[in-house]
């Protein structure tokens, strides 16, 4: 893709936030995205919130999991950006009317206590860059019209990003094993799915070293502070409004997602 063809891309799809309607995929459109084109298209919209005054936050990882693989009909992991608006409060109403098709993924969350880079990062590097993981409920949205994506079309969205729920009691990383920590989520207290850390690329620090190594190839280094979701758990769920949603995890506790619901006009 050339120049004006990114940008043009990355404008469809900041109107798609701002006027809260999908549109069709960019894969319809350009036929010939690659996956690099499809990060061109990311960056242009992440500096255009950045330029706005907007922080980055984290990364996420996305499709970890075969089941999410599956899902989404893709064979390989990608990343996108996580800016200070998407973090929501952990049992706080969510406005569900500020996503546009939302769908909900148990994560355990790592928050960065000192940098990682690569290219060359190991999972012993990435173990002593975390300084405590969270419970996570990531709000993942589309603003391609019915989730209708190809790998270039959810990456250039953002991953598909849409929010984030952290849970409030940090855990150290010692004496847990996160590929076999079992999580269990629910909706409106009814047992909906459960699912291991094992399921992340055989354990979530797997998903963390591939970020650091991706990004790195590009550059970008993991800033301590920064959170890091490594992906989901289960198949992604979706949510309407006035349904509350919670992941509980063992060793590291739950978060729960409330989801507000919608005004009579």
């Amino acid at each position: 893709m050339d120049p004006g063809s990114v940008e043009k891309a990355a404008a469809a799809l900041l109107d798609a936030y701002a006027t809260g309607t999908p549109i069709s995929p960019l894969t319809k459109d350009h036929p010939d995205m690659s996956v690099a084109d499809a990060y061109a298209v990311q960056l242009a919209q992440v500096e255009a919130w950045t330029a706005a005054g907007a922080r980055i936050k984290g990364h996420k990882v996305g499709l970890t999991s075969a089941a999410m693989q599956r899902q989404m009909g893709v064979n390989q992991p990608d990343f996108g950006v996580l800016l200070d608006t998407m973090f929501l409060q952990d049992s706080a109403p969510i406005d569900t009317g500020r996503f546009l098709q939302p769908r909900i993924e148990p994560e355990i969350a790592f928050v960065l206590g000192r940098p990682l880079a690569g290219p060359g990062a190991t999972a012993a590097d990435a173990v002593a860059a975390v300084e405590y993981v969270l419970p996570a409920l990531e709000v993942i949205d589309s603003r391609i019209a019915d989730w209708k994506i190809t790998l270039p079309d959810t990456i250039a969205d953002n991953a598909s990003s849409g929010g984030v729920v952290l849970g409030t009691r940090p855990v150290r990383l010692d004496d847990q094993d996160l590929s076999l920590m079992g999580c269990l989520l629910r909706r409106d207290g009814d047992l909906i799915d459960t699912g291991a850390g094992g399921a992340v690329l055989g354990s979530p620090i797997n998903a963390l070293v591939w970020l650091a190594n991706v990004l790195g190839e590009r550059g970008v280094t993991l800033e301590a502070g920064h959170v890091v979701l490594p992906g989901s758990i289960t198949a992604a769920v979706p949510v309407a409004p006035g349904e509350t949603l919670t992941a509980t995890f063992a060793g590291i506790g739950s978060v729960t997602a409330r989801f507000g619901k919608e005004e009579l006009t």
